[in-house]
């Protein structure tokens, strides 16, 4: 899933793969990385389309729809509430301070960071 992260996700395909039901994968998945496999791969989405923004030579619609969004409005919704900001301020941000620092490294540090849901036991 990271790696084809542009690729429509399938949940069923995902769990044939993994020899699960559907929704046995999708609970499996959610304790194993604590969000569903849909908001994985929107946050691999928009790490990616934070990468693509950073460089400037593309605009948001091009890269909503080359990280694998098909609508522009879903994919500024939630680029807005990963990153705090609409895609369109990111890119126009002045992101030279990171230029000297390696790709690798950049990555793992501008990751959004998705807040996890706290569940309440209601029979505690």
């Amino acid at each position: 899933m990271d790696r084809d992260y542009a690729q429509p996700l399938d949940v069923p395909a995902l769990a044939r793969e993994a020899l699960m039901s559907p929704g046995h994968f999708s609970r499996s998945f959610r304790t194993a990385y604590g969000e569903t496999p849909y908001s994985h791969l929107m946050t691999r989405r928009i790490e990616r389309a934070k990468a693509l923004l950073r460089r400037g030579d593309l605009s948001v619609t091009d890269v909503c729809f080359t990280v694998g969004c098909t609508s522009l409005g879903t994919f500024s919704t939630r680029f807005t509430e990963l990153v705090g900001l609409s895609p369109s301020t990111y890119r126009a941000q002045n992101h030279d301070h990171g230029a000297p620092i390696p790709a690798c490294l950049a990555k793992t540090g501008t990751r959004p960071i998705r807040k996890r849901e706290v569940r309440t036991d209601p029979d505690s």
